[in-house]
């Protein structure tokens, strides 16, 4: 199933469901197949799914690093995805961005 995204002030953005679910997730603490963020919480939004990307590359620095040191511990049997949280969020951050610019809502659906 697709999630597509809908804001006047961009192009559609349309997004696999894993990872639309998964930035939603991070962004409103839930899923929903339909929804809305209104212009007006833009900012909160924008501010915690870049919050979860440095989260993300912060943990992926630390791990390599003890990767290189040679230094394990259980926290390490972390598992990361392939694809980085920041190459899954930045075509939202940019449709949350303008859509702030021009102080438009962002709709979805499936």
């Amino acid at each position: 199933m697709l999630f597509k995204f809908k804001s006047a002030a961009a192009s559609d953005l349309i997004m696999l469901e894993l990872d639309a679910r998964k930035l939603l997730q991070i962004m409103l603490g839930d899923d929903p197949v339909q929804g809305i963020m209104l212009a007006d919480t833009l900012v909160q939004r924008i501010r915690i799914l870049q919050e979860a990307v440095a989260q993300d590359e912060a943990l992926r620095k630390r791990l390599a690093d003890k990767a290189e040191s040679g230094a394990r511990d259980e926290e390490d049997e972390v598992t990361l995805d392939a694809v980085r949280l920041s190459q899954r969020a930045t075509p939202m951050l940019k449709l949350l961005q303008r859509s702030l610019g021009e102080n438009s809502d962002v709709v979805w659906g499936v």
